[in-house]
């Protein structure tokens, strides 16, 4: 987004600044399970607060060890994608039997991230950074302004506040991979429940030592019968 500068209306000189979010996406869940890490997002991408896109996929995998998904400005992450290429080429150039792994991903994405937030033009995304190698299993976040951090569970958006309740209460270390995914899906069924930006079409991805996975999109099965939701206001004072 192209902006005149106030500050010198006689100059055509412009600034490129993402100053506020257009098109964005909803939240994104990353869990480790027995043998790697699991991690889910919708495909919806929202317009301000039209749900206007039904197909962007926001789980990408990077390099060989590496999968990172993103919630908020769709633009933002796609120039992290660009970055990311970037930086996984020039890795590649060394040719010297080495590669980056998850850990040396996610600390890049936390200087960038901080980096932009300095120069008061962030990069308008929370992203989780998820891997394995070696037989170590990595999985961390970081926000747009560079607060990062690593654990077993992790979300962005309002998964932050509604999944990782459940998954304190459901998560552990061994975990297969058909009880994660119903754990995700658990996780994303809530959050489609109750967050208005929240599209019902999404992809889970894996990650091991053998490599990523990504799902094709497929849908929950959802009941919209309970009391809560036919009668919303029953109990509430007042005429509305």
């Amino acid at each position: 987004m192209k902006l005149l500068d106030s500050t010198d209306s006689g100059n055509n000189s412009s600034i490129e600044r993402t100053q506020y979010p257009y098109v964005t996406g909803t939240s994104v869940i990353g869990i480790k399970y027995k043998d790697g890490i699991l991690m889910a997002a919708d495909m919806g991408a929202s317009y301000g607060s039209t749900l206007r896109y039904k197909s962007v996929e926001r789980v990408k995998p990077v390099g060989k060890h590496s999968l990172i998904g993103a919630s908020g400005e769709i633009s933002d992450f796609q120039e992290i994608l660009r970055s990311l290429d970037e930086l996984i080429l020039y890795d590649n150039m060394w040719d010297d039997g080495n590669s980056l792994g998850p850990k040396e991903v996610h600390n890049y994405l936390t200087r960038m991230m901080y980096n932009r937030r300095n120069k008061f033009d962030p990069l308008w995304n929370s992203l989780v950074l998820g891997g394995v190698k070696n037989g170590q299993k990595y999985l961390g976040m970081v926000s747009m302004i560079g607060v990062h951090f690593e654990d077993n569970h992790v979300a962005t958006g309002f998964g932050n506040h509604l999944a990782r309740p459940i998954l304190r209460d459901e998560w552990h270390e061994n975990l297969t991979f058909e009880d994660g995914v119903k754990l995700l899906e658990k996780c994303m069924r809530v959050l489609l429940y109750r967050d208005r930006s929240a599209v019902n079409k999404l992809q889970i991805a894996k990650i091991t030592e053998e490599g990523v996975t990504v799902s094709q999109p497929y849908s929950l099965k959802t009941f919209w019968n309970f009391n809560a939701f036919q009668n919303p206001t029953a109990g509430a004072e007042g005429s509305w």
